[in-house]
This record gives C-alpha cells, structure tokens and sequence, in this order.
C-alpha cells in the first residue's frame, strides 16, 4: 500500500506513537481519522495535521460508540483501508500491595482498553475494509496493534498490563488468518520503552536508567521510528500475522 493512498484511522492518535504515526502519514500524503478520549488533544492535533485530519472523540471500549465514529471517519476520508491502534493505558499495580489485593476492576479496565478495545476498533475497521477495492495481490485494508515488549517480559507491577498486551500479540495471527479471505492483513508492534508523554513525566534520573538498560543503541525509541515501522508494514505486502519488537533488544528485568 502507497502512503498516499491511506485512509487510516488511528486511536491514541492525539499524542505519543499515534500522534507520530499521524504525522507520517499525513506527510506522506495519507488522511487520517484521529480518535482519542481527549477532546483538547484530539481537536488541536488534527488542527496542526491540517486538511488531512479529522478527530472523533471515542472510546475505544463502547461499541456502539466505536461503530458510528469509524463510519463517520470512513465517510469523512472517503474511505477506510488502515486501522492503527494506540490507544492504552498502562494499568501499572501489584497483585498484593500495601494496600490489599488488586482491585479487580483494576485489571478489567486494563483489559477493556487495551485488548479489547483493540479488537472493538479492529473489527469495525474490517467490516467497511471488506467491501474495499481490492488491490495489489487483492489487498484490501491492513491493520495494525500495539502490544509491548511487557507481553513477553511483565515485570512486578504489570500483571494487568502484560496481560493485555499479550491478549494483543494472541489475537494476531488467528485475526489475521480469519481477514486473509477479505484481503485484509494483520500485524502487531511491540514498542519498548519510548519516548512518550508517559517518560516526559519521569525524572531525569529515571529516563536515564531506563536509557541505560537497553543494549544498543542505549537510548529510548523515537516515535518517528515507530511510525516508520509502521509505514514499513503497510508497504510491505507479505508482512501479515506477525508481531515486530521494536526495542533495541531490550529485555525487561523483573523490576
């Protein structure tokens, strides 16, 4: 698939990775459909993407929310062919902390943004991308998760949030095998530790421990990078029911 020719809708698309994939694509002569929780965000980030841009305040949890927001992001674009998914929430709590056991609803909102939330925005997307033109080798759409290397390395902490993420890389190739007779692929990033709002709000000494833990280049990722795996997903035709670390081989430690 050519840049030019995308349509995509991205959650978490008004800050972080989402936001960096935006600007890629709308560089790269794509339009996109930002959908996010915040409506400051949202409306400012698709105002500095410009023409290209739309926002939808969406959660990505609500179905019937979810389902009228992507038709309303297919009819402004005038059509859909990428689902990019950002959105998250990090969830981060023990299992028994000071304070007693993890709340459950803790660990099921978690779960609801992240996983299922995913798969809420994914399979919308697929069902107006099946009646696509199809394309090269009968392409029709591509989407694309956001796991985390947490999914194969959760440390103390991330028990809800691991499990979210490994939800993600689960579904991938089983999505992907199902949406193959649409024309449809499916593919999965798991980020390390990144550049996000989230660091932004760490202190120095922390960004630099975690800058340090990673082997090379010992540094965090750039969203840029990011986005331009992403770019290399969707030029990339074969690429289907897999999942990409992105981490600069890092492996997280229990804590």
């Amino acid at each position: 698939m050519q840049l030019n020719q995308v349509k995509a809708i991205i959650t978490g698309g008004a800050s972080g990775l989402g936001h960096a994939v935006a600007q890629h694509l709308v560089a790269n002569g794509g339009k996109v459909a930002l959908f996010d929780v915040n409506e400051e965000k949202g409306q400012a980030a698709a105002k500095e993407l410009g023409d290209a841009a739309r926002f939808f305040r969406t959660d990505v949890t609500s179905e019937d929310g979810v389902v009228a927001n992507v038709a309303a992001a297919h009819a402004a674009m005038g059509g859909l062919n990428v689902v990019m998914n950002c959105a998250g929430i990090l969830g981060a709590g023990r299992v028994l902390g000071k304070d007693g056991a993890m709340p459950l609803n803790t660990f099921a909102t978690t779960v609801m943004v992240n996983l299922v939330g995913s798969f809420n925005v994914a399979k919308a997307g697929a069902a107006l991308m099946q009646g696509n033109e199809a394309g090269e080798d009968g392409e029709r759409g591509v989407i694309i998760n956001t796991a985390s290397v947490a999914a194969y390395e959760g440390q103390i902490g991330q028990a809800a949030y691991s499990a979210s993420k490994g939800g993600v890389v689960g579904m991938t190739l089983p999505m992907a095998r199902e949406l193959s007779r649409f024309g449809i692929r499916v593919a999965t990033i798991a980020p390390g530790i990144f550049w996000t709002p989230m660091v932004d709000g760490m202190s120095e000494a922390v960004q630099q421990s975690l800058s340090a833990s990673i082997p090379f280049p010992a540094r965090l990722g750039k969203p840029d990078e990011f986005a331009s795996t992403v770019a290399f997903i969707l030029g990339n035709r074969y690429i289907n029911g897999e999942t990409i670390r992105l981490d600069g081989a890092v492996r997280l430690q229990p804590k």
